[in-house]
């Protein structure tokens, strides 16, 4: 039987594109009712465009980094539903390219702004609806590099590590209440991040590009990229009624990487 989300509520942060876009796609193909936001108003623009845009699909525009723009967020899904069945976390910056003596604090504060204080803006208020719905799935984006750190990357490989740090203890807290928490891995994504990491390790290691994607493509031992597509399903699974004794866990979806260098 096809895995089916039908008329479950989820949001979505930075789901104007890459693997949050990816994944919004995924869910409303299996009948998923989602709300989605994004800092990026020409991607806001472009997804009221869509056929479901205000039957099935609510777009906000929004700064995740910013704790007022989440609360406004909030408060128009609150206009839409009381309860919701999950969030996603996807939000986050690759930050900047360097060995950490050459990094500046503004660099360390903004990367961590971004990837982990964004996701306690989010999770703080979405559990409240995830509780009136008696239970639900918490998905945090995390990376390989919070598994086994990534040189040249520090700030965003700390970042990864402390959002499985919180996904764990969350998990832990809000098990009672079943909810589920958990952290997908992603590899190496093909798409526009990964073109800028590429072209920013590319130009401070005065190596070619592509000698880097290759580098970055055997990092698996499957040899591959991984596509947004991947995370998505990942997600829809990890939503749906398949996961209800899932929680507290760590998936790698990156080919079986057997390095990060």
């Amino acid at each position: 039987m096809p895995l089916s989300l039908n008329n479950k509520k989820i949001i979505i942060s930075a789901g104007g594109s890459g693997i949050g876009l990816a994944t919004a796609k995924i869910c409303l193909s299996k009948g998923a009712i989602v709300y989605l936001c994004d800092i990026d108003n020409k991607s806001v623009k472009n997804l009221k465009k869509h056929p479901l845009n205000n039957k099935r699909l609510f777009v906000f525009e929004c700064d995740a980094s910013n704790e007022d723009d989440v609360s406004n967020f909030f408060d128009q899904v609150k206009k839409k539903t009381k309860k919701i069945d999950a969030l996603i976390n996807n939000v986050g910056v690759a930050g900047p390219t360097g060995t950490i003596e050459k990094l500046s604090s503004e660099d360390w504060e903004n990367t961590l702004k971004v990837n982990v204080i964004s996701h306690f803006y989010f999770t703080k208020l979405a559990i409240p609806l995830l509780k009136k719905n008696k239970g639900g799935s918490i998905i945090n984006i995390s990376s390989g590099a919070g598994i086994m750190g990534f040189p040249l990357r520090s700030p965003y490989a700390a970042s990864k590590w402390a959002i499985i740090g919180v996904t764990k203890t969350l998990a832990m807290e809000l098990g009672k209440f079943k909810i589920r928490v958990n952290a997908i891995c992603p590899g190496t994504i093909k798409g526009n991040r990964m073109v800028r990491v590429i072209r920013d390790k590319s130009k401070f290691l005065k190596i070619p590009k592509k000698k880097i994607e290759k580098e970055f493509i055997s990092m698996a031992s499957m040899n591959c990229w991984i596509y947004e597509d991947d995370i998505g399903k990942a997600c829809s699974f990890l939503i749906s009624n398949d996961s209800e004794r899932i929680s507290g866990q760590t998936i790698p979806i990156d080919g079986n990487a057997i390095r990060l260098d």
